[in-house]
């Protein structure tokens, strides 16, 4: 698991606004900062695919260099990871696209759900590299039936999974249920409240780039 807070980088500023109540209020930026941070973990999870050697013709001459092999398929739970998702597609500008369209159901008395999972669509994802990007790592549920349905397209090479902000249980959920799966993450904050949302996490980041869904 990688933690991008844990060392200093312009990406705790984009964190902080997303967090800010203030800031929040402007719902572009808010969309912005996600695709700022997006574009952050495509940098750091490209360090660790495969690059080929290629010649290059430049109006001089030649040049050897090396590209990357293999664009990833990256994939995103709706509708909070939209901008996430456009963050990891502009540098991985080559990358198919996988959509799901996972949620949690009704609470019951004891505060307990259900993940639902009505729409799910993917390329092939055999010996790829799989990136599937949520917002918001909670108690990990969601991500685990994403994860899982999306196998039904194909096992992939290496899967990589993106969150902003977990916490600390959703992240050793995910580590102890997904242990082929590496964890990338912006921040980690220690508590769930009763509903099951991070604390002090950011609010809801859906409604927060899109508007208040009834």
């Amino acid at each position: 698991m990688l933690v991008l807070s844990e060392s200093n980088s312009i990406v705790k500023n984009f964190i902080g606004e997303l967090r800010d109540v203030e800031i929040q209020k402007d719902t572009m930026r808010f969309r912005k900062n996600l695709e700022r941070i997006g574009e952050i973990f495509a940098y750091e999870i490209s360090k660790t695919m495969t690059f080929s050697n290629q010649k290059i013709t430049t109006v001089l001459g030649e040049k050897n260099t090396q590209v990357l092999t293999d664009f990833p398929i990256i994939a995103t739970v709706l509708r909070a990871a939209m901008p996430l998702h456009v963050g990891l597609l502009n540098f991985f500008d080559k990358s198919d696209s996988a959509f799901i369209g996972a949620y949690r159901g009704v609470h019951d008395k004891s505060e307990h759900f259900n993940i639902e999972m009505d729409y799910i669509s993917s390329p092939d994802l055999t010996g790829k590299t799989l990136i599937i990007c949520d917002p918001m790592l909670a108690t990990g549920k969601s991500l685990e039936k994403a994860y899982h349905g999306l196998l039904r397209f194909g096992i992939p090479a290496k899967t990589h999974i993106v969150s902003v902000i977990a916490s600390d249980r959703g992240a050793r959920f995910v580590k102890a249920r997904m242990p082929e799966c590496k964890l990338w993450i912006g921040d980690v904050d220690d508590e769930l409240n009763e509903k099951s949302y991070i604390v002090p996490g950011l609010g809801d980041a859906g409604d927060l780039a899109f508007g208040v869904k009834i």
